[in-house]
């Protein structure tokens, strides 16, 4: 697909991966629409991007916004919908446990109901985890909340298609979602991805440019593209 002139609709588009995904496709020619809960939040944003207010588990809210948007070409999710629950499944509360599926409920209600308004050869694109396929101890919420993504995206491609849909696993990256500062913040990376192959947090630039990547390659559909710094070998 070639990104100049199409529109996109960006969930989570003000922060974090959704933001510099918004500010790839705008820097292609896209015309962006980056949707978050609170939008006022974002500050710079590039030309071509306005934003737009909605909580991805409001159903009936996504289902507004995206009949507003349309129609459009790309439609990009990498909203989480709630906090992720850490720790021994054996230990876990299990509230926290089911609030981790709330990004598989967001992420479903973008594809519901975005898929009527996506045009002809339109495109998907959702951010899932490295946990999905290699869980590492203390992830089982995490992990199988991804799991549950990458199989609806292997599920729904064959019913959108000439529509394609695909998915972002990223690994350990640095973006808002950490409130760690300073060292404390160069800690927790170091840690975390010491025994990566690359190691090092990656930046949401980098899972973005994947995103833009499987927008552009009309011959991917179906699968997950690991942008994880060594993660699955590790």
């Amino acid at each position: 697909m070639d990104i100049k002139g199409k529109k996109a609709v960006v969930f989570g588009g003000t922060s974090g991966i959704g933001l510099a995904a918004s500010e790839q496709l705008a820097a292609r020619g896209a015309t962006v629409v980056a949707v978050s809960r609170d939008p006022s939040k974002a500050t710079a944003l590039p030309a071509g991007v306005t934003t737009m207010a909605c909580d991805v588990l409001d159903r009936d809210g996504v289902a507004a916004v995206l009949a507003a948007c349309a129609p459009y070409d790309i439609l990009v999710s990498s909203a989480t919908g709630g906090d992720r629950a850490i720790g021994r499944f054996l230990d876990m509360d299990m509230d926290g446990f089911q609030g981790s599926f709330r990004k598989v409920w967001g992420y479903a209600n973008v594809v519901r109901f975005g898929t009527a308004h996506l045009s002809e050869d339109g495109t998907i694109v959702l951010v899932s985890g490295s946990p999905a396929r290699r869980i590492k101890p203390g992830m089982a919420a995490v992990g199988a909340a991804g799991a549950a993504i990458e199989s609806l995206v292997r599920s729904v491609a064959p019913e959108i298609k000439p529509r394609r849909i695909n998915v972002v696993a990223p690994g350990v990256i640095d973006t808002p979602m950490n409130s760690l500062q300073g060292d404390a913040r160069r800690a927790a990376y170091e840690k975390s991805t010491a025994n990566h192959l690359i190691p090092r947090a990656g930046t949401a630039d980098e899972v973005a440019a994947a995103v833009v990547f499987l927008i552009e390659n009309e011959f991917v559909t179906g699968t997950t593209i690991d942008i994880d710094g060594g993660w699955l070998q590790s």
